[in-house]
């Protein structure tokens, strides 16, 4: 098995369950935002190697003899990418045409493809978010992963290789950076918070995402990666299926925190952020038998757990 990104948030948390199950794993990363640190505690058990999917030559090596490719690296953040466009193109999409390129010629069996629900940008129709609607993007970002889903296609529809490309919807969970200055909405609360601060919010609060806990999204993976049937390069929601807004979110985990915190920061929206987001998963339980192990309140609680201990320097 081959992770692409296996020293970040979503990576490390795939191998972790891989190795648990015996797999044999390798992983690349270019610890841009990733740390072999994520891997301590089973690294003994996975080839590590710190090299860019840009350097085929590394991609390549890494990629010899494994029947299934989990390609987690990009660069992830919808500000940033409005900041380095071409970098973003060239990551995100030139390396995963990489990345399929070193799957096809080493006789990989499927790439999982880790794809975003940014791609529906904001739909004119109220609702969940399902799989027929088109493509809408509103950033770099968004566009270079619409990008990969479209190379995922192709590539499984011109060679052995089959993909699919899950779109993920708002993951998060332990090892999730708060230190980044384009930190995700909970890792950025929870660097406030533990100061005993409020959190920023761009915007007024209202606007909503499908919160998903890590571990859902690693069960997708493996649930993708077992499924019988040629996938060809299919989109597939994976979330929970529960909407929350940014606010009824900063007020939960302040209650979490213990803090008596009534108002958060509001900052203007940015650019490229989506009002809502609500997945549909009834393709996801139809083709790969998944439903959400974790809830968004269970989740969130171990979650804070984490970032309670770690950013105290426990």
């Amino acid at each position: 098995m081959l992770v692409t990104g296996g020293a970040g948030f979503i990576g490390s948390h795939l191998i972790e369950a891989l190795v648990t199950l015996g797999a044999e794993v390798v992983a690349i990363d270019d610890l841009s935002r990733g740390s072999w640190s994520n891997l301590e505690e089973f690294g003994a058990d996975v080839r590590q190697v710190t090299a860019s999917i840009l350097d085929t030559d590394a991609l390549h090596d890494a990629t010899a003899g494994c029947a299934y490719v989990f390609h987690q690296a990009a660069l992830g953040s919808v500000p940033l990418s409005l900041e380095q466009p071409i970098l973003y193109h060239q990551v995100n999409v030139l390396g995963t045409i990489h990345v399929l390129e070193a799957a096809r010629l080493a006789g990989a069996q499927r790439v999982i493809f880790a794809a975003s629900s940014s791609a529906y940008g904001n739909p004119p129709q109220e609702g969940a978010k399902v799989e027929t609607m088109p493509a809408l993007p509103l950033s770099p970002y968004a566009a270079t992963k619409i990008a990969g889903e479209a190379a995922m296609r192709g590539w499984a529809h011109s060679y052995g290789v089959d993909t699919v490309s899950l779109r993920y919807f708002n993951i998060f969970g332990p090892r999730q950076d708060p230190n980044s200055a384009y930190a995700a909405v909970i890792a950025a609360f929870a660097k406030s918070m533990q100061a005993g601060q409020p959190g920023t919010i761009f915007g007024d609060g209202s606007q909503s995402r499908d919160f998903t806990f890590v571990a859902n999204a690693v069960h997708a993976n493996l649930l993708a990666a077992r499924c019988p049937q040629r996938i060809a390069g299919e989109p597939i929601n994976i979330a929970v299926g529960q909407r929350i807004t940014v606010g009824e979110l900063h007020r939960r985990m302040a209650e979490l925190y213990g803090l008596p915190i009534s108002e958060p920061n509001y900052r203007p929206p940015r650019k490229g952020d989506v009002l809502h987001s609500l997945a549909d998963t009834s393709k996801a339980q139809r083709i790969l038998g998944y439903e959400p192990l974790v809830d968004f309140s269970s989740g969130l609680e171990q979650t804070v757990r984490w970032y309670q201990r770690v950013l105290a320097g426990a």
